[in-house]
């Protein structure tokens, strides 16, 4: 099993003139894989823009919004453009905005410091006669169930610092202290139905799990008895309502989850058929940082060092239980910010995204930043002077977060092809360009756009929220020209049978095979 904290990236295609190994293809018996005749080539410049203009303009999105831009990173020229001035939702194409923040602000190789204190200093006996604090600065990279690691394990740092600071025993309490970030524990307008789902887990400053546990639904060993329920993380807080039943085998399967905000009881319901699989569902953690304390004084029950007190976490606009004259034992760092970057973006992780942009907004907050100013209120104004400093469409980014969960963000395909051009050129463009999904091959894109020319040749970010899709990235057409393109489709409810991504992933199959002469 890989225990490594760093991301498995493989990449493919070739962007910004770098290679990217291609991903060796399945042995597969010939009797299994169908025989399709390859798709001929876009073969001019005016056919491409032709069928675009027939794409865009088909009458099932007569109703719908379209901002489409795509030009040549070698060349500047624009291919092709359709309302790329509408302002549109961009869904997760905000994470794009983000990256950039945060590469540009921070470089590749930044590290989130976690400082860990005590409130009394280690005695000769090897005992804190007082607290223990971890003082969050909202690393997102504790994230156990990514690495297939056992829950406790993702403490193994912050136990491997105390034995350093020979520490055996705790008298007091173990706290999680979120207080750092000066924000609510939800993203500004996302929506109530957006917080009992596994994307819309509370931000902390102390975050573990991505804030989320695992439930296994299992059926029960007869018809009418109700299903068994398990929690795949332990110590979350959290108690089960269980409202499930065993039907007939051949029954359909239908499990649904529900946690009132604010409230620790988990419902569960729906049905499975006897003798079928479990179902895996998810339930949010409502204050996070009380289940990483609680995670931590267990594993440090494990590894022999005891605690007389409790576990607790505490959040802005609680008191901070840091003081002046708390012992500083030392600080656990985190994976550069190229690789968690790279998790975030390719699987689209919402609360990555909120816990790099609030870390990026407490960056800036001074002596004098007024304390109810929120971290994502800060990162927002950040955005703004990067986006000035660079001489990018900033009148045109108009976001409440940085997740892209909000349905009250707006951008232009203008704007998102204006940043991913800057991108190409700067300092970052290879840890850029390496987060994003490759089509084909891995993150949000692991399904979408497979045995076609695409597949391994676009590197793009995706969007979606109900009624928007986006896509928007970096291809190299047939002829070797770079290309990128910015994709939005909103207010469009898809035929039956056909997603709305799949739009977009025609078009971006048409630059695959674009094999137009090179200015």
């Amino acid at each position: 099993m890989k225990t490594s904290r760093a991301p498995i990236l493989i990449l493919a295609g070739i962007v910004f003139g770098l290679s990217f190994p291609l991903r060796a293809a399945p042995i597969l018996a010939a009797a299994s894989t169908p025989v399709v005749a390859p798709l001929p080539p876009v073969a001019s410049l005016a056919e491409l823009q032709s069928r675009l203009e027939a794409h865009v303009s088909d009458p099932r999105f007569a109703a719908a919004a379209w901002g489409v831009k795509i030009v040549s990173l070698d060349s500047g020229r624009t291919l092709y453009a359709q309302a790329a001035d509408r302002h549109l939702s961009p869904a997760s194409n905000a994470k794009l905005y983000v990256s950039a923040l945060a590469l540009d602000t921070l470089g590749g190789d930044y590290r989130v410091r976690t400082p860990v204190f005590a409130s009394a200093p280690v005695d000769a006996a090897g005992a804190i006669q007082g607290n223990l604090i971890v003082s969050g600065r909202g690393d997102p990279s504790c994230d156990p169930r990514r690495l297939q690691q056992d829950f406790l394990t993702a403490f193994d740092p912050y136990v491997a610092l105390l034995k350093n600071a020979g520490v055996r025993r705790i008298a007091g309490d173990v706290i999680a202290d979120a207080t750092y970030f000066r924000a609510t524990p939800f993203g500004a307008s996302w929506t109530v139905d957006d917080i009992n789902d596994y994307y819309g887990a509370e931000i902390s400053a102390v975050s573990v799990n991505d804030n989320y546990v695992d439930v296994r639904v299992t059926p029960g060993a007869m018809v009418g008895a109700p299903c068994s329920l398990e929690w795949l993380q332990p110590l979350a807080g959290l108690t089960f309502d269980n409202r499930t039943t065993t039907t007939a085998a051949g029954g359909v399967r239908s499990i649904s989850v529900l946690r009132v905000p604010g409230e620790t009881t988990v419902q569960i319901f729906g049905e499975l058929p006897l003798g079928d699989r479990p179902e895996l569902t998810e339930a949010t953690v409502p204050r996070p940082a009380a289940w990483f304390a609680a995670g931590l004084k267990a594993a440090l029950a494990r590894a022999g060092i005891s605690v007389g007190g409790a576990a607790r976490g505490v959040r802005w606009p609680e008191v901070s239980a840091s003081a002046a004259l708390d012992v500083r034992l030392g600080e656990v760092v985190s994976p550069p910010l190229r690789e968690y970057l790279a998790v975030m973006m390719k699987q689209s992780q919402n609360l990555q995204a909120d816990l790099i942009f609030a870390h990026l907004g407490e960056l800036r907050r001074t002596a004098t930043t007024p304390a109810t100013m929120r971290a994502e209120d800060l990162a927002l104004a950040g955005l703004r002077e990067f986006l000035t400093r660079h001489a990018l469409p900033v009148n045109d980014v108009i976001f409440d977060e940085g997740s892209g969960l909000s349905r009250n963000n707006l951008t232009t395909a203008t704007a998102t092809l204006a940043l991913l051009e800057f991108m190409a050129k700067h300092g970052e463009a290879k840890a850029f360009a390496e987060s994003l999904p490759i089509a084909g091959v891995d993150g949000s894109l692991r399904r979408r756009m497979k045995g076609t020319p695409a597949e391994g040749k676009v590197l793009a970010k995706t969007g979606t929220l109900r009624w928007t899709t986006a896509l928007s990235g970096y291809v190299t057409s047939l002829a070797g020209e770079r290309l990128a393109f910015s994709l939005m489709l909103n207010r469009f409810p898809a035929a039956p049978g056909r997603s709305a991504s799949r739009e977009l992933d025609e078009i971006a199959e048409l630059l695959a095979r674009y094999a137009g002469p090179r200015d």
